[in-house]
């Protein structure tokens, strides 16, 4: 039992998702951290204070915190924006870059010169007209 345990753990995929919860983590703070102290103020130089902390409404007495969601929901888009601007388009563009385009497959037919029809490659008649083909030396 112990043996399909330690078999499971040590397995390539769970240690690379262990660690790809760790990289994670810790890229999710420092995500976190250029949200909150580079991106917010900046906006805020631009537009001024943005904490929508204060707005909020009353209904039968209980309290509605608008404010905290506006927060919450800029804070993700501002996170989104900078996950997507700084990370996944030079990712995009890295691996564009690498990626070789294949090498074109070789033709397996040409055209009949009389009547332009598609016939196989190594073909001495065409089957449309029947005319005369000279085969190309490969």
């Amino acid at each position: 039992m112990l043996s399909g345990f330690k078999q499971f753990i040590l397995r390539g995929n769970v240690v690379d998702m262990a660690v790809g919860v760790v990289i994670g983590a810790a890229f999710a703070g420092v995500v976190g951290a250029f949200t909150k102290d580079l991106l917010t103020p900046f906006i805020a130089a631009i537009v001024g204070k943005p904490d929508f902390s204060a707005i909020s409404f009353t209904i039968n007495g209980s309290i509605f915190a608008l404010g905290d969601f506006i927060n919450a929901l800029v804070s993700f888009l501002l996170v989104a924006a900078a996950v997507y601007f700084f990370v996944v388009t030079p990712i995009n563009a890295l691996v564009s870059r690498m990626r070789k385009a294949p090498a074109p497959a070789d033709p397996t037919t040409k055209k009949c010169p009389e009547c332009k029809m598609e016939i196989p490659i190594d073909a001495r008649r065409c089957a449309h007209c029947t005319s005369q083909v000279t085969v190309q030396a490969a």
